[in-house]
């Protein structure tokens, strides 16, 4: 396995992989990873010919105020993950490096999309994303990439600006992967405390909750969100951002659900957030 932490370093390599034929996959990472991530990794190992990782803790996509300075790194465990599932080449560059220090160009969505659900309160979040993902896929050039599904959000308007700016890549969506109990991966689980830890079992209880209610033929959106609400709201030390049902597609709000749409929730867990999220039907 290789590390890269330059651009140059990345397309020199993936020109020599294009030479020989080969097929290249890309996932998008901040590091500290878990068996979430893995799973992208495992999943782009089996369907391209070679696979690279971006780790890059992407501060564009951080609003001041939020968590970048402690969000958690940890690169050597990073690489050894990795090297396990069949990546091929790391790219781990520095914050100099993707944004010049006068860097002034961002890739945005002017739509609904990035203001419904996390925009609501993160603005400036999606612009962020959809600026880093841009670069690493000029910088990449990769046949598919791969995201996970708990960020359902991100994954719906990432294949919207691959789809507005002609990106010659498929965007290859993954199940979530959850811990043992339910919870869903995720690096900031590690913030939480034994009590904390604990008490965020709600979200992937409300999902459950949500899912057996469509089951049993509940469609009207607001009951079920009410009472996925309600649980949730239950548990002292959860406080609700957002539980919401949208077209999966478009982000926006629906009054019925139907399959295939998303119901998706942020819910802080004393000062962590964190989200989840289930499609109906799936």
């Amino acid at each position: 396995m290789q590390i890269a932490t330059t651009i140059a370093e990345v397309r020199t390599q993936v020109k020599a992989w294009r030479r020989e034929g080969l097929t290249v996959g890309l996932v998008p990472t901040m590091g500290y990873l878990h068996a979430g991530h893995a799973s992208l990794v495992d999943r782009a190992a089996a369907d391209c010919d070679r696979v690279v990782v971006s780790v890059f803790v992407n501060p564009t996509q951080f609003a001041p105020g939020e968590d970048l300075e402690a969000y958690p790194r940890d690169f050597t465990h990073d690489c050894a993950v990795l090297e396990k599932h069949g990546c091929d080449l790391v790219f781990h560059p520095s914050v100099e490096e993707m944004y010049p220090p006068d860097a002034s160009a961002y890739v945005e969505l002017l739509s609904e999309m990035p203001k419904q659900l996390c925009g609501k309160t993160r603005p400036t979040h999606f612009r962020g994303v959809c600026t880093v993902v841009a670069k690493l896929f000029h910088i990449v050039t990769p046949d598919k990439a791969f995201f996970g599904q708990k960020d359902a959000q991100q994954l719906a308007i990432i294949r919207r600006m691959v789809r507005d700016l002609s990106y010659d890549i498929e965007v290859v969506g993954c199940p979530i992967v959850r811990e043992a109990d339910g919870l869903a991966m995720s690096s900031r689980n590690t913030y939480l405390s034994p009590q904390e830890r604990k008490a965020a079992l709600v979200l992937s209880q409300a999902v459950r909750l949500g899912q057996d209610m469509y089951a049993k033929g509940e469609t009207d959106a607001e009951i079920v969100l009410h009472a996925m609400r309600a649980h949730i709201a239950a548990e002292p030390l959860a406080k609700i951002d957002y539980v919401c049902a949208v077209d999966n597609e478009t982000m926006m709000p629906v009054l019925a659900l139907c399959e295939g749409t998303l119901v998706a929730m942020a819910v802080y867990i004393g000062k962590t957030r964190l989200i989840d999220n289930f499609i109906t039907g799936a």
